[in-house]
């Protein structure tokens, strides 16, 4: 197994990685960006098809950021088959789709099944987007499906939080006003052309 210093990566990391946007939640556009690895050593196993990328990882693909101590990457014949970074926490950001806002995670583990289009995120698990926030043990989400579910459980347990209970925020939407007139009044009826006044 080779190892190899941080300025080899880019010849190893394209095809491996174009598919670890995580699904529906993606700027679409992302999958056809190049991407970007940074990382301390990368260990490449041919036999097993099996990356292993160590020491500050971070990757970088159009919108998206992914930050981790340890990222391993596991191909089968079709490509990219599953994903997992590690960290204190692993850390993802992201553009959604068609939004002009970011999505965010952090988890200690976060696993990427391309082939499934699911992602598994596991202890002290945390999504945000916008202002609404989700935190659990393990938030899983399907692409297939575009369903989430979140568990609570001792490891998610804080100060704040001693029983580790599933915790979500959530902002209301903002609905927009009436258009006004300049000095603040409501805009004046007219009638409409098209109309004849009764007789």
């Amino acid at each position: 197994m080779p190892h190899l210093p941080v300025n080899r990566l880019a010849l190893f990391c394209g095809a491996t990685l174009l598919a670890i946007t995580l699904p529906v939640l993606a700027e679409r556009s992302d999958r056809d960006k190049p991407v970007n690895l940074e990382s301390d050593t990368v260990d490449i196993n041919d036999l097993t098809k099996v990356s292993v990328y160590q020491g500050n990882v971070r990757l970088t693909q159009g919108t998206l950021l992914i930050t981790a101590d340890k990222l391993v990457v596991v191909q089968d014949d079709e490509g990219l088959s599953k994903t997992t970074a590690n960290g204190t926490p692993a850390y993802f950001k992201q553009k959604a789709d068609g939004a002009d806002e970011f999505t965010e995670g952090w988890a200690q583990r976060i696993d990427y099944d391309a082939k499934r289009e699911k992602v598994e995120m596991h202890t002290q698990a945390r999504i945000k987007r916008g202002h609404d926030e989700v935190r659990g043990n393990l938030i899983t989400y399907d692409g297939q499906t575009e369903s989430y579910r979140v568990l609570g459980g001792k490891e998610a347990a804080s100060e704040y939080n001693p029983k580790g209970r599933v915790r979500a925020v959530i902002q209301p939407k903002r609905v927009t006003p009436a258009p006004t007139s300049k000095s603040g009044d409501a805009l004046p009826l007219k009638p409409s052309p098209g109309i004849s006044a009764p007789n």
